[in-house]
C-alpha cells in the first residue's frame, strides 16, 4: 500500500478508509503500512495521524504489547513538537494514557513497578497540563482491582470525584462501578448501577456488550432469568468473533454452561474458534479460556467428553482433549499474573468461576433449543427410544415371535423389536434358533427387509422402498411364504406408483389407476392368504384410490374409494382386526374431507374416536385426533382444533417417537394458535415441528419451517430471537458448505438481513442485502425475487447516504421488474429513495429525487394499464403525496402545495368508515404546514384545516383530527 500513496491527501483518504474497517488483522496490517507511508513525507502531522490509527488498531485488535510502543513514539513527538498538536490531537494524547495503562495490565511480563511508574507519569503530566485527576484515579482503581488489593479507598478516590472531559464515557464508568459492587457480593446494587446501560440509555464502542456479559449471572441469581436471556442474545451478537471482546464471549459460554444450554455453548464456541488464535492479550486469553473451561468441564461432567469441539487450529479436538489443553494454558496464565502481582487473585477468581454450580437446570435461550445428544456425530441408531416402559424380550425366540405379532397388529413396538433383531443378526457370532416357531433364517431376513422398506416408505423414499419390498418378496419366496411375498410385492407396486416424476396430475392419476388394477389382480391370484395379509391388500387397494382422488379431486373418483373402504371395513370387522377397522373408517373420513363434505368427515371421525377409545388400537388416537383438528381448522373452529391437537400430543407421548407424525401435529397446533391470537405459543410449536423434522432427517422441510418461525419472530418484534435462530441455522455444516438449496439459504439470509435492520445494525444489514442482491441477479428463473431484494437493498443504501450505490440497486430492481412486475414494491422503493434524497440533501438532492419519482410515475402508469390494484395505498395518490413531501424538503413550497392538492383530489373526501381517512388527513396536515408555515399564508391554511376537522368529525374520524387540531392551534398562536 505505501508505494501507491503519493500525496498526504491520499494518505488521509487511506486512513479514513481504514477507519471504516472492522478491527482485526486486516485493519492492523493496513495501519502498519500507512505508518510506513506517512514517514516518507517527513512531516510530523501525517505521521501523528497514522500513529494514532495504528495504536487504535492495536488496542481494539487485542495486541496490547504493541500499543505502548506506538504511544511512546507519539509522546516523543508531543514533547519535541508540541505545536504540531492542535486541541483535538492534544486531547487524544492525554486520553490514550488510559489505553496504555490498560495495555500494561494485560501483559504479565511487564513488572508491577512499571505499571505504577506509568500511573505516576500519567498523574504528573495531567497535573502539569492543569487537567483534572479523576481519570488518573480511575486508572489507579482499575489497577488495584486487577492486582486484588483492597479497592475500597481506590474506588472512593475515583468515584467521588467530578468527571472531566478525559474521563471514561458514562457507560464504561457505570460498568466499573457495577463491577465494584458485584465483587462485594451485592448483585442487586450492581444491577441497579448497571440499569442505564442495560436499558440502552448509555452506550459506547464496547458498551453495552461488555456490561451485558457481566450482568448475566447476577440477573439469574436475582430472579431475572428472562432478562438475562434477552441480554445474552443481544450481547453475544455484539461481541462474537471479536478478539478485543474475547472475555465477553467467554462469559456467554459460561452462561450457557450454567443454564442447561451446553449444546448452544458448543455451537457458540465453534463460531468463535478464531479467538484461540487471534487474541494476543494474555489477560483476555485468561478470561476467554476460563469461560471455555467452564463449558467444557460441564459437558464432560455430563458424560459427553468424546463430542467434537472447536479449539486451537492445527488438529481436531474432543471436549475432553480440549478441556485438558485449556485447563493447562489457563492455569499457567493465572499463575503468571499472580506472580507479577504478588497475589493469588487471578487463580482465586478463576477457581470461583470453575466451581460455580449450574444456576438453572434449563433456560430456553433461543427458539432452537438443543441438547448435547442433538449435537453428537451422526451414527446409526440401534433402536428408537420408547416413551413407554415396555422391555424387549431377552430370549431370541421370544423376540422374533413378538416382533412378528406386533408387526401383524401394526403395533409401534414392532420397530424396536426389528431394530434389535437387525443388530443381533448382523453380529458375526449370530446363531439362528432351531425352532419351528420362528422358521428359517431366510424368513427373518425377509422380515427385516420388509420392515426396512416400510420405514423408507414412511419417509417418502419410494424408490428405495420399492426395491427393498421386491427383495423381501424374493426372500419370502425362498422361505415358502407366498402370502408374505404377495404383500411385499403389493407394497412394491404401491411404492412404485408414488415415486415422484415430472408427469401431470392426469398422468399421475393414470399411474395410480394402473397400480390399483395390479393390486386387485395380485389379490385375486394369491390363494391361502391369512386374514391380516388379505386386509393389508385391501388397505393398499383403497389407499391407491384415495391417493388418486387426492390427486384429481374428481367427483367420479369418490365412490370407488368408499367402495374399497367398505370392503376393507366389512372384512376387518368379520375377522376382528381392530387396526384395519380403524384404517377403513379413517379412509372414509378422509374421502369425505377431500370431496368437500367436512361435516360428514367430522361425523365419521367422531365415531372412529369413540370406537378407538373403547376398542383401540390406542396408538391410532393421536393421528385421528390430528385429522379431526385439521377438519375443525377448515371449519374455522380453532379452539376445538387446539384442544384436539393438545390431546393428540399428550397421547403421542405414550408411544415411541416415530409412531406419530409429531412434525405435523406441532405444525397444525402452530396454525391453531395463530388463529386464536397466541403467536408466541405458535412460535414454540413451529420450532418444535422444525426440530422434529431435522431429527427425522427431513432437512429441507425443517429449514422451511424454521424460516417461517424466524419470520414470525421478526413480525412479533422478537428481533434478537430471530437473529439467534438464523445464526444457528446458517452455521449448520451443510448450509455453510453451500449444500442446502440455494434459494432456501437465501431466504434465511434475507430474513436475517431484515432482522438486523430492525435491530438497527444497519452496517451488517446493508452488507448482507448487497451480497444477496448480487447473488439474486443471477436468478434468471426468478427475476421477481431479485427485484424485491434489489429494491430493499436500494432503500437501505439510501438510508445510509450511499446514493450512487442506491441508484445502481434501484436500476437493477427496475430491470428485474420489467421481466416480473412488482408494481407496489418497486413504487414504494422509488418513492422512498426520492424522499431520502430530498430529506438528506435538501435542494441539492431535488433533481435526483424527482428522477426517482418520475420512475415511480412510470411504474404507476404500467400498473394502471395492467389493471393492477395495490394492496395498500393507491400508487397514484401515494406518488402525488410524495411529490409534495419531496418538494417541501427541498424548499420548493409552491410545487409541494400543488402536488398535495392533487393528492387530495385523487383521494376525495372521506366518508364514514372510509379507511383512507388517515391518508387524507395527513395530506391536509402537510398542505396546511406548507401553506401556513413555510409559505406564511396562515389564513387559507386555517380555513383548510378547520374544514377538514369539521368533515372528519362529522364522519366519525375523530382520531384523525388530532394532528390537524394541533397544527391549527400552532398557527393561531403564531398569528
Amino acid at each position: 500500500m505505501p508505494t501507491l500513496i503519493q500525496t498526504t491527501d491520499e494518505l488521509y483518504q487511506a486512513l479514513q478508509e481504514n477507519d471504516e474497517r472492522p478491527y482485526g488483522r486486516t485493519r492492523t496490517v493496513t495501519a502498519e503500512e500507512l505508518v510506513d507511508a506517512a514517514e516518507q513525507f517527513g512531516e510530523p502531522v501525517p505521521l501523528v495521524h497514522a500513529l494514532l490509527e495504528l495504536q487504535e488498531a492495536y488496542t481494539y485488535g487485542s495486541e496490547p504489547r504493541k500499543s505502548p510502543v506506538v504511544f511512546a513514539r507519539l509522546l516523543t513527538l508531543f514533547d519535541e513538537q508540541p505545536d504540531v498538536f492542535d486541541e483535538r490531537l492534544r486531547h487524544m494524547i492525554f486520553w490514550r494514557f488510559k489505553w496504555v495503562g490498560h495495555a500494561l495490565r494485560q501483559v504479565p511480563e511487564i513488572p508491577l513497578t512499571s505499571l505504577r511508574q506509568w500511573l505516576a507519569e500519567m498523574r504528573d503530566r495531567y497535573e502539569k497540563a492543569g487537567l483534572g485527576l479523576q481519570p488518573y484515579y480511575g486508572q489507579a482503581y482499575q489497577l488495584a482491582a486487577h492486582v486484588g488489593e483492597d479497592t475500597a479507598l481506590a474506588y472512593e478516590l475515583w468515584a467521588s470525584r467530578t468527571r472531566t472531559r478525559l474521563s471514561d464515557c458514562e457507560a464504561c464508568e457505570i460498568c466499573e462501578r457495577a463491577l465494584f459492587h458485584l465483587a462485594a457480593g451485592d448483585d442487586e446494587r450492581a444491577l441497579r448501577t448497571w440499569e442505564p446501560v442495560l436499558n440502552g440509555k448509555e452506550s459506547c464502542q464496547e458498551e453495552p456488550a461488555r456490561s451485558f456479559s457481566y450482568a448475566l449471572l447476577p440477573l439469574l441469581r436475582t430472579g431475572g432469568a428472562e432478562r438475562a436471556r434477552e441480554l445474552h442474545l443481544a450481547g453475544y451478537r455484539g461481541c462474537r468473533r471479536n478478539p478485543a471482546m474475547s472475555g465477553e464471549v467467554g462469559r456467554h459460554l459460561e452462561f450457557c454452561a450454567l443454564t442447561g444450554n451446553e449444546a448452544r455453548g458448543l455451537e457458540l464456541l465453534a463460531e468463535n474458534r478464531n479467538l484461540f488464535d487471534e487474541v494476543d492479550s494474555p489477560l483476555d486469553q485468561l478470561d476467554f479460556l476460563t469461560g471455555v473451561e467452564v463449558l467444557l468441564r460441564r459437558v464432560e461432567h455430563l458424560g459427553h467428553g468424546d463430542l467434537p469441539a472447536a479449539g486451537y487450529p492445527g488438529r481436531t479436538w474432543t471436549v475432553a482433549g480440549l478441556h485438558a489443553e485449556v485447563r493447562g494454558r489457563a492455569d499457567d496464565l493465572a499463575a503468571r499474573f499472580d506472580a507479577r502481582n504478588g497475589t493469588s487473585t487471578h487463580t482465586d477468581r478463576r477457581r470461583a468461576r470453575l466451581d460455580r454450580a449450574p444456576l438453572l437446570d434449563a433456560l430456553e435461550l433461543t427458539l432452537r433449543t438443543r441438547s448435547l445428544d442433538d449435537v453428537a456425530p451422526a451414527a446409526p441408531v440401534a433402536a428408537p427410544v420408547l416413551r413407554t416402559t415396555a422391555a424387549l424380550p431377552e430370549d431370541l425366540t421370544e423376540l422374533i415371535v413378538q416382533a412378528r405379532q406386533s408387526e401383524q397388529q401394526g403395533h409401534p413396538d414392532a420397530r424396536a423389536c426389528f431394530a434389535r433383531l437387525r443388530t443381533l443378526v448382523a453380529a458375526r457370532d449370530y446363531t439362528h434358533p432351531d425352532d419351528p416357531a420362528v422358521g428359517p433364517l431366510v424368513l427373518l431376513r425377509a422380515d427385516l427387509l420388509a420392515d426396512e422398506a416400510s420405514e423408507a416408505g414412511n419417509k417418502d423414499r419410494f424408490a428405495e422402498a420399492a426395491a427393498l419390498h421386491e427383495e423381501a418378496a424374493a426372500l419370502y419366496d425362498d422361505a415358502a411364504e407366498p402370502g408374505h411375498a404377495a404383500v411385499s410385492r403389493a407394497c412394491a407396486l404401491f411404492a412404485t406408483a408414488q415415486i415422484p416424476g415430472e408427469e401431470d396430475d392426469e398422468a399421475r392419476a393414470a399411474t395410480l389407476t394402473a397400480a390399483h388394477a395390479s393390486l386387485v389382480r395380485l389379490h385375486e391370484e394369491t390363494p391361502g392368504l391369512a386374514p391380516y395379509q388379505e386386509a393389508r391388500l385391501l388397505r393398499l387397494r383403497a389407499t391407491a384410490l384415495g391417493l388418486r382422488l387426492q390427486t384429481t379431486g374428481s367427483k367420479e373418483h369418490v365412490a370407488p374409494v368408499f367402495a374399497e373402504a367398505d370392503l376393507l371395513h366389512a372384512f376387518a370387522t368379520r375377522h376382528d382386526l381392530d387396526g384395519q377397522i380403524s384404517g377403513a373408517l379413517l379412509l372414509r373420513a378422509s374421502t369425505h374431507a377431500i370431496s368437500g363434505d367436512l361435516p360428514a368427515a367430522v361425523t365419521e371421525i367422531d365415531a372412529l374416536l369413540d370406537r378407538l377409545k373403547a376398542h383401540g388400537p390406542a396408538w391410532h388416537l393421536p393421528r385421528t385426533l390430528g385429522l379431526r383438528a385439521r377438519l375443525q381448522l377448515a371449519l374455522q373452529d380453532p379452539q376445538a382444533a387446539y384442544a384436539d391437537l393438545t390431546e393428540a400430543l399428550r397421547r403421542a407421548a405414550e408411544w415411541p417417537a416415530d409412531t406419530v407424525d409429531l412434525t405435523r401435529l406441532h405444525g397444525d397446533l402452530a396454525e391453531a394458535c395463530m388463529h386464536l391470537g397466541r403467536p408466541d405459543e405458535a412460535l414454540r410449536h413451529l420450532t418444535r415441528s422444525a426440530e422434529t423434522s431435522l431429527r427425522d432427517g427431513d432437512r429441507i422441510d425443517a429449514f422451511c419451517t424454521y424460516s417461517n418461525a424466524a419470520q414470525l419472530s421478526l413480525d412479533l418484534g422478537r428481533v434478537e430471537d430471530c437473529i439467534a435462530l438464523l445464526d444457528s441455522l446458517l452455521t449448520e455444516p451443510d448450509v455453510a458448505a453451500g449444500e442446502l438449496d440455494d434459494r432456501l439459504a437465501a431466504q434465511l439470509r434475507l430474513t436475517r438481513a431484515r432482522a438486523l435492520r430492525a435491530g438497527e445494525d444497519t452496517k451488517a444489514a446493508t452488507a448482507e442485502f448487497v451480497a444477496l442482491a448480487a447473488e439474486s441477479a443471477g436468478w434468471d428463473d426468478d427475476p421477481g425475487s431479485h427485484a424485491m431484494i434489489a429494491a430493499e437493498t436500494a432503500v437501505l443504501l439510501g438510508e445510509s447516504g450511499e446514493f450512487d450505490s442506491a441508484r445502481e440497486a434501484a436500476n437493477r430492481a427496475i430491470a428485474a421488474h420489467a421481466k416480473a412486475p412488482r408494481y407496489e414494491l418497486l413504487s414504494n422503493c422509488l418513492r422512498e429513495l426520492g424522499r431520502l434524497q430530498a430529506q438528506q440533501r435538501g435542494a441539492d438532492g431535488l433533481a435526483d429525487a424527482l428522477a426517482y419519482l418520475a420512475d415511480a410515475g412510470r411504474v404507476a402508469d404500467e400498473a394502471r394499464a395492467a389493471g393492477y390494484e395495490a394492496a395498500g395505498r393507491s400508487l397514484d395518490t401515494a406518488l402525488a403525496y410524495e411529490h409534495g413531501r419531496v418538494n417541501a424538503y427541498a424548499g420548493a413550497y409552491e410545487d409541494a402545495l400543488a402536488a398535495l392538492e392533487k393528492a387530495l383530489a385523487l383521494l376525495g373526501e372521506p366518508g364514514p368508515g372510509d379507511d383512507r381517512a388517515g391518508e387524507w388527513a395527513e395530506c391536509v396536515r402537510l398542505a396546511g404546514a406548507v401553506e401556513g408555515i413555510y409559505l406564511e399564508r396562515p389564513a387559507p391554511a386555517l380555513t383548510r384545516l378547520d374544514a377538514a376537522i369539521a368533515l372528519l368529525t362529522a364522519a366519525g374520524h375523530t382520531e384523525e383530527t388530532e394532528s390537524l387540531t394541533s397544527l391549527a392551534a400552532r398557527l393561531r398562536d403564531e398569528e
